[in-house]
């Protein structure tokens, strides 16, 4: 009995040590413990979302591709698997597993001899505690503060939400984080579209997605799988016919289509710079916004294509072909070495072919698929080789003299088997297309491809517009009592700069001069001596003022050479500027973004801002007018003078430099710009509703070529996404508001036309200032008083024509 006491005694001090040392460890592993309350609130960062006009993807932001699914709407398939593979007593324990802990020590003691890893027993609620609150350190002392953290949570959350978070938190490879993002990177599809195999698949991947890859390790991955779908049957979510069927399927995945995403690379670059400049990056990466936009997938593909069609056109026609991309010294084994050969840089989908064989009028060429196909003559002919200095070499008559066997090119089908030549351009563009009404931006390209730059030449390239500066000193003219049909002298002018400097000569594009003309040639025909004499007339610090306020420039210097457009500017800013214009004056923002939303559906952001009050109401009939909003953009200018610019740049695209686009047979204006050395080459031009802009030359400036223009450079781009743009819609005349007279004249010399005159046309006047037959001519001179910054001319001559009211400035009227 003294026995059985003192051994009694031992056990309950024993108990006793057992339970102190076990509530003291408890309190140092519980202490300092994470914060588990923020998980009732807990928000997992999730992808935004950039999407076009249309309502279809166009790129996605995030730090962590996930797209957050709440439990109720998780398809119970998918929950099963997920049970099965990972706790299938999660709704039952209340944090810890105890019998699964003892299978798993189980388990290990009989893998102790071998070199497999050790088996868990973590149920989803320790899994959130780790993923959530603690690091993946694999330590006991992680493992203790886990199930302690697992039983709080428990205590604190509804089983549903703790699985919600799990299921959307989990890392499932492949960029993936979450199911729903899973499901579309492994099948392309929607949760609700998974098969039960390819949901078994998913919740197979948790433990070690790199270990089940679905190419690399596919016997692995299969059985996995198929391990998964028979613990499904085991814990009766499957019939032993659904486990059968299931696991006879291949296990198969399919790539996200890129095809359901709009490509607009560089209009969804600058939409990602606008969010994080407005909301912040780390928002931006986490917060899963909706970001609706104002970009038109239709117009956004022409003019991704139009543009790289022109820039290829000037780099065949202006540089020359500059080799292949690599060479092979033998062609034996070619289907080998080409897949090997690495693609340049915005080749696209251009594929590389090596050259076989090289005949009299073709080569012979073999595809990285094993076909052969040929390039005939006449698709390399311009290719002769470049030289330094924008010189080429000599003539080529046939294919050796530029390819030979072993080249490696890039070619681009055309037909069956046949093949075009092909070389990424050197030169470099952009275009831009918006709404002139609101400034929505409708397409963006910003050069030939962001895979060699991301570098956005349509909002981030200043360069100089030379000519497409012009209407605005025109526009200024206008406002300060000139017409369409008032006169400017185009004759030698010369300016005096100031003591030590050189007198400046402008001169026409032809070097030559063409007497007294009307503002409307002036401007159809590009004049820049007639753009000088006016800017000189009315003085260049109007013409800054009108600049800037135009959005053009920031600031500009006065001197006299900037009215030809010497001030460097954006693509974005200067099509801006033409966009007010046609819309009569009115003062808009170029904008990308129509909305943005937050993970709820909340909007957040919109582009206009503007309250409507009527739209709430809560009954609308048929016979009721609809609801008006407020216009509240700023009336920069005067709708009358404003649509006389216009008019005088539907010349420019009926009878002047930009004659070509009258085959459109749609009303259209705009002018065409080209500054020194040809190094910079413009086109800006709208329609009623649609205003566009090109630009075109090389990053590093230099010459484009010899006699190349705006014209024959820029323009054809602009034509070509007109051309498809316009090509369903019915053609608009441009609108002409109140306060304007029409009256028939002779464009040639401003002068009222008489029955018969060629060629008249209906000149837009505001009343008071129109031609009277008879009536005083007036020819601005601009001449010279000895002083510094004035000019000399020639005297003026009286002609038939009508008057121009006098201005202020240096120079004058006569």
């Amino acid at each position: 009995m003294r026995w059985l006491a003192n051994l009694f005694s031992i056990a309950t001090f024993g108990l006793i040590a057992v339970v102190v040392a076990a509530f003291l460890l408890y309190n140092a592993f519980s202490s300092n413990l994470p914060d588990y309350s923020m998980l009732k609130d807990y928000k997992p960062p999730i992808l935004s979302r950039i999407y076009a006009g249309d309502g279809k993807l166009m790129a996605t932001i995030a730090a962590e591709q996930r797209i957050f699914v709440p439990i109720d709407v998780i398809p119970k398939r998918v929950i099963d698997a997920f049970l099965s593979a990972e706790d299938k007593d999660f709704y039952i324990h209340q944090g810890i597993d105890f019998s699964g802990i003892m299978r798993a020590i189980f388990t290990n003691v009989q893998n102790m001899a071998t070199d497999r890893r050790p088996v868990g027993a973590s149920t989803i609620t320790q899994q959130v505690a780790k993923n959530f609150l603690l690091t993946n350190e694999v330590s006991i002392t992680r493992k203790v503060r886990e199930a302690i953290l697992a039983t709080r949570i428990e205590e604190a959350l509804p089983k549903d939400r703790i699985l919600e978070l799990y299921m959307n938190e989990i890392f499932l490879g492949r960029r993936s984080y979450g199911i729903a993002a899973a499901a579309l990177n492994y099948f392309n599809k929607s949760l609700d579209e998974l098969t039960v195999a390819e949901a078994a698949y998913l919740a197979a991947l948790p433990k070690a997605p790199n270990n089940y890859h679905p190419v690399r390790n596919h016997d692995a991955a299969l059985a996995r799988r198929n391990w998964v779908i028979q613990r499904m049957h085991e814990d009766g979510y499957l019939s032993a016919e659904e486990m059968t069927m299931a696991q006879d399927q291949p296990l198969e995945t399919h790539e996200r289509d890129d095809a359901e995403y709009i490509t607009a690379d560089y209009y969804s670059e600058e939409v990602r710079r606008e969010l994080v400049e407005r909301f912040g990056e780390e928002r931006v990466l986490e917060d899963g916004l909706a970001v609706r936009t104002s970009l038109d997938p239709a117009m956004q593909k022409i003019a991704t294509r139009v543009l790289r069609e022109g820039l290829i056109s000037f780099d065949r026609r202006q540089r020359g072909w500059r080799g292949p991309v690599a060479s092979m010294p033998s062609t034996d084994n070619w289907q080998e070495l080409l897949p090997k050969v690495t693609h340049p840089p915005g080749s696209g989908d251009w594929p590389l072919a090596v050259v076989l064989e090289v005949k009299s009028d073709h080569v012979a060429i073999g595809l990285i698929d094993g076909e052969t196909a040929r390039i005939p003559w006449e698709e390399m002919s311009w290719a002769r080789k470049e030289l330094p200095n924008n010189s080429f070499g000599p003539a080529i008559s046939k294919p050796a003299d530029v390819l030979k066997t072993g080249d490696v090119v890039l070619v681009e089908e055309i037909g069956k088997e046949q093949y075009t030549l092909r070389q990424i351009p050197q030169v470099e563009g952009a275009l831009i297309a918006m709404d002139p009404h609101t400034g929505r931006v409708y397409a963006m390209q910003g050069g030939f491809s962001t895979d060699m730059s991301q570098f956005n030449r349509a909002v981030q390239a200043y360069r100089q517009p030379g000519s497409a500066f012009k209407p605005f000193v025109y526009l200024a003219a206008l406002d300060h009592g000139f017409t369409p049909s008032s006169l400017v002298l185009d004759a030698l002018f010369v300016y005096n700069q100031g003591p030590g400097l050189p007198l400046w000569r402008p001169e026409n594009y032809s070097s030559e001069f063409y007497g007294p003309t009307p503002l409307r040639v002036g401007l159809e025909k590009s004049r820049n001596v007639m753009t000088v004499r006016l800017a000189n007339s009315i003085g260049m610090p109007i013409i800054v003022e009108y600049a800037k306020r135009f959005g053009i420039v920031d600031d500009m210097p006065t001197l006299l050479s900037f009215a030809l457009g010497a001030k460097e500017t954006t693509v974005e800013r200067l099509t801006t500027a033409y966009a007010m214009l046609v819309n009569g004056g009115k003062k808009i923002t170029p904008s990308l973004i129509d909305r943005v939303q937050d993970r709820d559906g909340k909007t957040i952001w919109r582009r206009d801002g503007l309250a409507c009050e009527d739209c709430q109401s809560p009954g609308w009939a048929p016979q009721m007018a609809p609801p008006e909003l407020p216009d509240m953009r700023e009336q920069i200018a005067d709708p009358r003078t404003a649509y006389q610019v216009v008019s005088m740049l539907e010349g420019v695209a009926q009878r002047g430099t930009a004659a070509k686009l009258r085959s459109l047979g749609k009303p259209i204006a705009g002018k065409t710009g080209t500054t020194n050395d040809s190094k910079d080459a413009w086109f800006v031009g709208f329609t009623p509703d649609l205003a566009v802009g090109v630009y075109v030359g090389f990053d590093d400036p230099k010459p484009l070529g010899s006699r190349e223009t705006g014209s024959s450079v820029a323009l054809p781009i602009f034509q070509g996404f007109m051309e498809d743009t316009l090509k369903d819609t019915p053609g608009t005349p441009f609108r002409v508001p109140p306060g304007i007279k029409l009256v028939r004249v002779d464009p040639h010399t401003g002068a009222l036309a008489s029955f018969g005159t060629e060629g008249a046309i209906w000149e837009a006047f505001i009343p008071g200032s129109e031609p009277v037959a008879g009536g005083a001519v007036s020819i601005l001179d601009g001449s010279y008083d000895g002083t510094p910054g004035s000019a000399t001319a020639p005297a003026a001559a009286n002609v038939a024509g009508p008057a121009a009211p006098p201005t202020t400035g240096t120079g004058g009227l006569y």
